[in-house]
């Protein structure tokens, strides 16, 4: 019984490594940059903050009390003047004096704050932050909290993936009524994913998590990416974004976790998902407005699409008399794949990010806002 004990906890350790697990029941409280870094793919920006026209060593921080791991941060780092506001209408009484503002990302509030050099987003995407003038200049940088959350939405992917393939929405439509329907297995037919391919749009941080764990249950794994070629050694194909149309031809699978841009609204369309292959399924753990909702419920329902996992809508919320809530092969959750991975994450990368400021480094998670991300 021990040996057999032993090989259990090894089998248990080498799958958990193979997948890169980061939940909070396995991350312990020594987090560090590198790990940030190695694990989660967070990376250090390209503004020199020393160099921004209002940078100030002693700054005043305007900070958003709608999150709480954004309180007492004074405390944590000394040397900056922390006011705290609860509301838009609040912060604009403090504008004028803030050097840094986290957590708001206001077009008024942008303007009235005239010293301003940095604006943290206390969210993963940027594309409700107003493109201003300055922050398209670069004179004031921009940071958020993309990558923090991307274990936990990768394992969301993953659980739609495998709960469409196993049938499971089917099962569960037919538990109140107690019945024994066995024939559901094959209504279509269940699958396993070992062998297949699964295609992800978009190989940011939310994609690796996704690509990673896909690779481990052995999958082969596409990725698109704006960017270039350059991948980890866990994904088979890295193509460039123009390439998706035919890549979705060789998926089985296709999770989409590109963020919201210009290029991206509406990418999902009729003439793309035309282009999949009969009885693949889809996943979107990206964002609800690169999809065109009418195309993915054509699709679904003409059968070209096998099913369907959204964590995003386009609109969002989803409209309760949509047609796609009642579909027995559609999961529906209401964006909140980011659910489970630890919050102190956030807390940290505030205060380091905080310190690296206050010595006029670069931050942590640099965003380009004329590209979204």
């Amino acid at each position: 019984m021990k040996n057999t004990r032993t090989e259990m906890k090894r089998a248990v350790a080498v799958f958990t490594l193979a997948i890169g697990l980061t939940s909070t029941a396995i991350a312990d409280d020594n987090w560090t940059i590198e790990r940030l870094q190695d694990e989660l793919g967070v990376e250090t920006g390209w503004t020199v903050t020393r160099e921004l026209p209002e940078w100030s060593s002693s700054p005043t921080v305007l900070v958003s009390l709608e999150k709480p791991y954004a309180a007492s941060l004074g405390d944590a780092v000394p040397g900056i003047d922390v006011i705290e506001a609860s509301s838009i209408s609040e912060a604009m009484l403090h504008a004028p004096r803030a050097n840094a503002i986290l957590g708001f990302c206001d077009a008024d509030l942008l303007e009235a704050a005239t010293k301003l050099s940095w604006v943290f987003v206390f969210h993963a995407g940027v594309e409700a932050c107003p493109l201003t003038e300055r922050l398209a200049k670069g004179d004031v940088v921009v940071t958020n909290f993309q990558k923090l959350a991307s274990p936990a939405i990768g394992e969301h992917a993953i659980a739609m993936m495998l709960a469409l393939g196993r049938g499971l929405p089917r099962f569960k439509q037919v538990m109140p009524t107690g019945e024994w329907r066995r024939e559901l297995a094959s209504e279509p037919g269940m699958q396993i994913v070992a062998g297949k391919t699964i295609l992800i749009a978009g190989l940011g941080g939310i994609g690796r998590q996704v690509a990673r764990r896909a690779k481990a249950l052995g999958m082969q794994v596409l990725t698109t990416r704006n960017s270039s070629r350059q991948g980890p050694a866990y994904v088979d194909y890295v193509g460039l974004s123009h390439e998706l149309p035919e890549l979705v031809k060789r998926a089985d699978v296709v999770v989409n976790s590109l963020p919201l841009t210009k290029a991206t609204r509406g990418l999902f369309d009729t003439a793309l998902f035309a282009e999949f292959k009969e009885g693949a399924f889809f996943i979107n753990v990206g964002r609800g407005g690169t999809v065109a909702t009418d195309a993915l419920l054509a699709s679904l329902t003409s059968g070209r699409l096998a099913g369907a996992g959204l964590d995003v809508t386009d609109p969002e919320p989803l409209p309760p008399d949509h047609p796609l809530w009642q579909m027995p092969n559609v999961i529906i959750t209401p964006h909140i794949s980011a659910g489970g991975f630890d919050r102190e994450w956030l807390r940290f990368i505030i205060e380091e990010n905080l310190r690296r400021y206050l010595a006029g480094e670069t931050l942590l998670n640099e965003v380009e806002p004329a590209r979204g991300y």
